[in-house]
């Protein structure tokens, strides 16, 4: 397997080795110990003031894919109508998500390097009146942060759900989820949390809690099993490695303190999109206004092809991302995140892009 000393990918992130050292440790068994239940209930306070809630915290193994499902099908039932708002691929996926088990869906889409137009969202939901409006905070394939608070008050106006996946932005920007209205929010462990991708965490409003109890899905991915943990013990076996490494990257987040870890994050991005315009890069949002602090997305350059360019990069020991769908071969992304939210690590990065351009100009 190939290992690259500079890695810049806007996750899976670069693990710090106090993380990796949870995996060290021998544990009981998580369903019976009750160090194991405190351990989930300081991560869940932890959680709590990360993402600016008073609202539930949920701790589940798996991917933050599996969150995503979860939330949905936690909530909605077939024939249920749901209303994404979309600046990019992962927000567009919650309408073929949603249509998938059988829901009626709209989707308020902007370009991939511009953001939608809240207006168009409130026309949209007054009109067909879902049920649950989704939102993706971070827009990973195009770099873009979509404003939320204006989301939520038009879901609060038309009674719909929010639900807002900050899987990579939660941890390196500010989220809000009580300021922004948000019922449902969805968080994975790779991203801004320095971790593999082991854990999902999910804020859950109380009226999404009521929704769920009447909808009472009941699927390996529902939530309604883990309202009462940690009073009660875990629905299935957790992965306690992972638990612990995640108290170790939030405790290590609010020692730096909240405010120092998003500073850090928008001067690392800051400093990567100077030093692309330097280059010759050109961004990819139509201004850096829009622009995520835990991710950037560039136009591949002129004279080259996304292969030739990640190959080129590679040989010189950086490694970085490419993209999906129609931004495929087009747009590359670089990850300042977690712990990639470093600025001599994004120089170095940064250098390097820049040599290996000049070698072909």
């Amino acid at each position: 397997m190939n290992e690259y000393p500079v890695g810049l990918v806007p996750g899976p992130v670069s693990v710090p080795r106090n993380i990796r050292e949870s995996w060290l440790t021998d544990f009981g068994s998580a369903d019976l110990e009750p160090e194991f239940l405190r351990l989930y209930a300081d991560n869940q306070k932890l959680l709590q003031k990360l993402l600016g809630t008073k609202e539930s915290v949920v701790i589940t193994s798996g991917e933050a894919m599996s969150a995503l499902w979860g939330g949905l099908k936690s909530a909605l039932e077939p024939g249920d109508r749901l209303l994404a708002v979309a600046s990019g691929l992962f927000g567009e996926g919650f309408a073929d998500m949603a249509k998938s088990i059988g829901m009626k869906t709209e989707t308020v889409a902007a370009e991939y390097n511009s953001l939608p137009d809240p207006r168009k969202v409130r026309e949209s939901a007054l009109r067909f009146r879902p049920k649950m409006i989704t939102a993706v905070h971070c827009e990973t394939p195009s770099g873009t942060l979509m404003p939320l608070k204006e989301l939520g008050d038009i879901a609060r106006e038309t009674g719909a759900l929010f639900l807002v996946d900050f899987v990579s932005s939660g941890g390196g920007a500010e989220v809000g989820v009580d300021a922004n209205g948000i019922d449902i929010g969805l968080l994975g462990s790779q991203k801004a949390l320095s971790m593999p991708s082991s854990l999902s965490m999910s804020t859950i409003s109380e009226r999404a809690w009521k929704v769920m109890e009447n909808v009472g899905y009941c699927g390996y991915d529902s939530y309604l099993p883990w309202r009462d943990v940690p009073r009660v013990p875990a629905p299935y076996t957790h992965d306690w490695h992972g638990m612990s490494a995640l108290n170790r990257s939030l405790s290590s987040i609010m020692k730096e303190g909240m405010e120092n870890v998003f500073a850090r994050h928008c001067r690392a991005a800051s400093l990567c999109r100077k030093l692309a315009a330097e280059a010759g890069i050109e961004l990819f949002p139509l201004n850096e206004d829009m622009c995520s602090p835990t991710v950037s997305a560039f136009y591949v350059p002129k004279g080259w092809t996304w292969e030739e360019l990640d190959a080129a990069l590679r040989s010189r020991g950086l490694v970085v991302g490419g993209n999906y769908g129609p931004l495929a071969g087009k747009v590359f992304r670089i990850g300042h995140m977690g712990s990639q939210a470093d600025e001599s690590l994004v120089t170095r990065g940064m250098e390097i892009v820049r040599e290996t351009l000049a070698v072909k100009n």
